[in-house]
């Protein structure tokens, strides 16, 4: 019996699309960082990019559980002496960049190595409704209908 090894011509790509709207961070951003290794197709192999491509809309409309908006920090240093910075989930989700929280959530659960930054290239998250990928004819991939816990109203 051998062992089946994934090359990379024999990779299908497809293209999913994802209404963040309601959904939970965390929840949404695991789903996504599965399908971008490609981890959910039976001839995943550690080293080929085996993934999918997935774009994201209404990311501003994510939800956190809990105090999470409140209280998760996202730290970054400047390079100067005393430059470290940070800025809390909540206001990034209320500022100009809301897409950020979903990319960093998804980035997080990715290695960091090569393959990774590869991977991330196939993320494409916008804040609106709108994206700019129709000529990829995306399927609809429902994270909301996988779990009841994937969604939440208020």
């Amino acid at each position: 019996m051998k062992t089946y090894s994934a090359r990379p011509a024999d990779v299908e790509k497809k293209w999913y699309v994802i209404d963040a709207d309601g959904l939970v961070l965390g929840r949404l951003a695991s789903v996504i960082a599965v399908r971008l290794r490609g981890k959910h197709k039976t001839m995943y192999t550690p080293h080929i990019d085996c993934g999918d491509n997935i774009i994201v809309v209404n990311a501003e409309k994510v939800k956190l559980t809990g105090r999470k908006a409140e209280q998760k920090t996202y730290y970054w240093h400047t390079g100067y002496p005393g430059g470290i910075k940070e800025r809390k989930a909540g206001q990034i989700l209320d500022g100009k960049h809301p897409e950020r929280v979903v990319q960093k959530a998804v980035e997080r659960m990715i290695s960091r190595n090569p393959l990774g930054r590869q991977q991330m290239r196939k993320l494409h998250v916008y804040a609106g409704s709108e994206h700019p990928h129709v000529a990829q004819s995306p399927e609809v991939l429902d994270v909301a209908a996988m779990n009841p816990k994937n969604k939440r109203s208020a």
